[in-house]
């Protein structure tokens, strides 16, 4: 299963949509889009990793442990409250019900996909992760 498949199944789950799945994947990948269609987990984070308090939240997403919960007012900052509001109308939701089940699914999306340590391996490793997070904010 891909990696957008799998956010559109959580979130569909999350929130009860009453839109395809497709749809769902397109929006996740507009909002947290790699150009090619699908989702920038890499650049996600490390956009994550560098925002404060919001690094020791994506750490434990990353490790074998809990997961820390993410609120839906740090999922609005974390992209910005117009593409909540974009991504909410491509999937028929509300921004703010859009936030929220985007922050119930993020934790668990990135707890799958970096499981065995992939997401990091991919990345470089934890240094990768940081190093990506800093060419993400020049």
């Amino acid at each position: 299963m891909d990696i957008l498949q799998i956010g559109a199944d959580l979130l569909s789950d999350k929130l009860g949509l009453s839109v395809d799945k497709a749809t769902i994947q397109q929006a996740l990948s507009s909002l947290m889009g790699d150009g090619k269609g699908g989702i920038d987990l890499q650049g996600l984070v490390g956009k994550l990793s560098s925002s404060g308090n919001l690094g020791s939240m994506v750490s434990s997403w990353l490790g074998d442990g809990g997961n820390l919960p993410i609120s839906a007012e740090d999922v609005s900052g974390l992209f910005g409250q117009d593409k909540i509001n974009e991504f909410a109308g491509k999937i028929g939701s509300d921004a703010g019900s859009a936030a929220g089940g985007l922050a119930d699914m993020l934790p668990q999306l990135i707890d799958q996909v970096s499981s065995g340590g992939d997401l990091l391996k991919s990345a470089g490793g934890v240094d990768g992760l940081l190093g990506a997070a800093k060419s993400f904010l020049s």
